[in-house]
């Protein structure tokens, strides 16, 4: 079965003086978020970007990918910090998404830098978030294990 997740954006003026809000409709979490050009290109002033939301997407795939890897080799991680920064920036004649730095640090028991790293390696190319990235969008990982 599918899961379907919902959200909606208002958007009022044109690109650069506009402005417009952000609503996750699913949960509704994320409500009449404010977002603006600036807040894309510029300092955010307490405004969200669509490239932000995307690092929040991001960070949260890879996370889930990466504890479900390290469970299926019989070495559960009792914490992960993840963090993705996603880079929005011109390109050619327009902006585009350029990249998503995932950093990772861990820590559980029965693995060590070396599996920690290869598993985050995987969870990288495989969390559904990279794979709907991948081909447009260089994706990288840095991994730390923590110890236990």
């Amino acid at each position: 079965m599918a899961a379907i997740r919902k959200a909606s954006a208002i958007w009022e003026g044109d690109l650069f003086k506009g402005s417009g809000t952000v609503t996750a409709e699913t949960t509704g979490i994320l409500r009449n978020q404010p977002v603006t050009w600036a807040s894309r290109t510029a300092a955010p002033e307490g405004r969200t970007s669509p490239e932000e939301l995307l690092a929040a997407a991001h960070a949260a795939c890879f996370s889930m990918a990466l504890a479900n890897g390290l469970a299926g080799r019989g070495t559960p991680a009792r914490r992960l910090e993840v963090t993705a920064e996603v880079t929005f920036d011109k390109a050619g004649e327009g902006f585009s998404v350029r990249s998503s730095a995932l950093t990772v640090r861990g820590w559980g028991r029965g693995f060590d830098a070396v599996s920690f790293t290869m598993a985050a390696q995987d969870a990288k190319e495989n969390c559904p978030i990279s794979r709907a990235l991948r081909g447009n969008v260089e994706l990288r990982v840095q991994a730390q294990y923590a110890g236990e």
